[in-house]
C-alpha cells in the first residue's frame, strides 16, 4: 500500500491564518494537528495539537505543574483568550522543525519512519509538490494491524 493510498481529506490552514479558528476546527474534529501551509499552498509544517496546548499553558505552569492547582478557575477558563487576535504562525515553535512529508508512492514502512523519526502526529502526502492528503498515526496503525 502506498501513500496515495493511505492518505485521507485533511484541512489545512495557512500561516496567517486566525489562532482562534484553527484551534477551533483542531478541536471540533479532535484532529491530532494540522498541516499548515505557506503563500503558494505548499506545506510549511504540521501544527500538532500537543503544541497548541504548550502555547496555551502559561511558561511558569509549565515549569511547575503544581501551580495549575492554585490558579483560579475563572483565569483558567479564559486561556483561550490567548489566541485573540493572533495567527497559526505565532502558535509555531520558535525552531524550525523538519516538515513531515511523503510522496504518494512511499510504502507504509517508509511513512511510519518518517513519522517516527519526527514524532509527528500525522504526515502529509504530496503529488508533484501538491498535498493530496495526510496520513495519521491512528490510520497508519488501522492499516498495519488490518489483515490484508
Amino acid at each position: 500500500m502506498h501513500g496515495e493510498q493511505m492518505a485521507e481529506e485533511f484541512p489545512v490552514v495557512g500561516l496567517d491564518d486566525d489562532a482562534r479558528e484553527a484551534v477551533e476546527l483542531l478541536a471540533s474534529r479532535r484532529l491530532p494537528g494540522l498541516i499548515v501551509t505557506q503563500a503558494g499552498g505548499s506545506p510549511c509544517c504540521v501544527l500538532p495539537a500537543s503544541q497548541v496546548v504548550r502555547f496555551l499553558v502559561p511558561s511558569y505552569v509549565q515549569d511547575d505543574p503544581s501551580l495549575a492547582r492554585v490558579i483560579d478557575e475563572s483565569l483558567a477558563d479564559r486561556v483561550a483568550d490567548k489566541l485573540t487576535g493572533l495567527t497559526v504562525r505565532k502558535m509555531l515553535p520558535d525552531e524550525p522543525r523538519e516538515i513531515p512529508v511523503v510522496n504518494h508512492d512511499d510504502t507504509i514502512l517508509e511513512i511510519a519512519a518518517v513519522m517516527a523519526r519526527l514524532r509527528s502526529p500525522l504526515v502529509v502526502v504530496v503529488r508533484d509538490r501538491r498535498i493530496i492528503g495526510a496520513v495519521t498515526a491512528s490510520r497508519l496503525l488501522e492499516l498495519a494491524v488490518t489483515p490484508h
